[in-house]
């Protein structure tokens, strides 16, 4: 590549918080309740520190030594878990609840799957750069000389481990070594100039990552399918309206659940697949039922869980 990557090129498009509709999706992702507080608040230290420097000063006077512990760590959350466990849903609605808590506008830049490049010698390595230096340049505009930032900017990393694969692998190409290297220089240049921005990486191989990128993680929030309460909650509470029976939903919750050799539904599996079955399986000549709505929920298959490779 020659040209400086247009924005186009690096990222898939850019999301503005706070905003109603990335707050409506956050408050449909039931069962995530303390992976989402973890994150607003580690994302609310890390894009704005003076939020912390408050609370200590009210509360925990002369702790800036703690302080600066907490303040410290690199601007990056990873996000790893199983496919369809609301990883990515999370990483794309959350900005709305740090930029409400924090009190200020936050934009979400997702790097679009094309930043990987096409294998071009130098080419992964000038694209993430180039998305480094995006998000480096909008983050000075926004940070502050009293310490509390006027905004911030959240970079999302989507199948992260396909850009930060461990270079400790045989297999792996110079030209991805680059970028995994192109990488890590970016995540300390927002750290080491403080700035208003962080990282999140979602992926499904928390194994595949390069050692270095997970020791730079201020966080890693793992995911798991949804066990019997997460399911019989999102079950009640769009079927129990309908007139399905207690009874009815915990077959559905036992249908759901693991079976010998084979994992339990997924979160989407949950809301993408089976509760639009149910439907479907009903309009447009009948009400839905409990006996019907478990023909569907064991007609369809649950997502193989992904198999994580050790590296």
């Amino acid at each position: 590549m020659t040209d400086k990557p247009n924005f186009d090129q690096l990222f898939e498009r850019r999301i503005a918080y706070p905003d109603f509709d990335p707050q409506a999706r956050l408050a449909r992702l039931v069962g995530l309740d303390a992976q989402k507080t973890r994150l607003t608040k580690i994302l609310g230290l890390l894009v704005n520190p003076a939020g912390l420097e408050s609370w200590a000063a009210k509360n925990h006077p002369g702790a800036e030594q703690l302080l600066d512990t907490v303040l410290r760590r690199p601007p990056l959350i990873v996000l790893a878990g199983d496919v369809g466990s609301g990883k990515t849903e999370l990483a794309e609605t959350i900005g709305d609840a740090v930029a409400r808590q924090e009190g200020i506008d936050i934009t979400l830049l997702p790097l679009s799957l094309a930043a990987r490049g096409q294998g071009r010698v130098g080419e992964m390595t000038q694209l993430v750069a180039a998305a480094f230096d995006y998000t480096v340049s909008e983050a000075s505009k926004l940070k502050s000389a009293t310490g509390r930032s006027r905004g911030a900017v959240i970079l999302l990393v989507d199948e992260a481990d396909a850009l930060a694969q461990s270079r400790e692998s045989t297999q792996m190409h110079h030209e991805d070594r680059a970028g995994v290297n192109a990488f890590i220089r970016g995540i300390d240049r927002i750290a080491n100039g403080k700035l208003p921005a962080a990282v999140i990486m979602c992926t499904n191989r928390l194994n595949a990552l390069d050692p270095a990128v997970r020791r730079r993680a201020a966080d890693i929030l793992e995911f798991a399918r949804p066990n019997d309460d997460q399911r019989r909650h999102i079950l009640t509470s769009r079927l129990q309206p309908l007139g399905l029976l207690a009874g009815q939903i915990e077959q559905l919750v036992a249908t759901t659940g693991p079976q010998k050799g084979k994992a339990g539904f997924t979160f989407s599996d949950l809301t993408q697949r089976l509760l639009p079955s149910i439907v479907l399986d009903a309009y447009p000549h009948r009400k839905i039922d409990g006996t019907g709505a478990l023909a569907v929920a064991r007609t369809i298959e649950p997502t193989p869980p992904f198999r994580d490779s050790t590296v």
